[in-house]
């Protein structure tokens, strides 16, 4: 059986695009965190590097690896457990993956920082 994070998922990537039935699901299941996520990604916030895959917050850069997230809630008020919390980040990212809309560096990430 599949949860709500894995349906909404799953018919994006089929889709290619945000329809107004996923938009409205993805923003059912994780509310806050999945609206700001659809910004990020409409506004072109998240870049993929040879390393990892980072959002850009209004405040910082946050780096997304797999789940999870180096941001303050993913580490303090989510449930790694449960697949249908994750942060906002996260959910940018796997929601640009599915669209193809994570804009390509062809350089490390951690080289990058060192300019920041």
């Amino acid at each position: 059986m599949t949860n709500p994070f894995e349906e909404w998922r799953r018919d994006l990537e089929a889709a290619g695009e945000l329809t107004p039935d996923v938009v409205g699901r993805l923003v059912d299941v994780h509310g806050d965190r999945g609206q700001r996520a659809i910004e990020a990604v409409s506004e072109g916030r998240v870049k993929e590097y040879r390393d990892f895959v980072v959002v850009v917050g209004h405040r910082e850069e946050y780096v997304v690896e797999g789940d999870g997230c180096t941001c303050k809630d993913a580490e303090y008020n989510l449930d790694p457990a449960d697949p249908t919390e994750r942060c906002w980040h996260a959910l940018a990212a796997v929601i640009a993956d599915a669209i193809d809309a994570t804009e390509y560096h062809d350089m490390w990430y951690s080289e990058v920082r060192e300019f920041l």
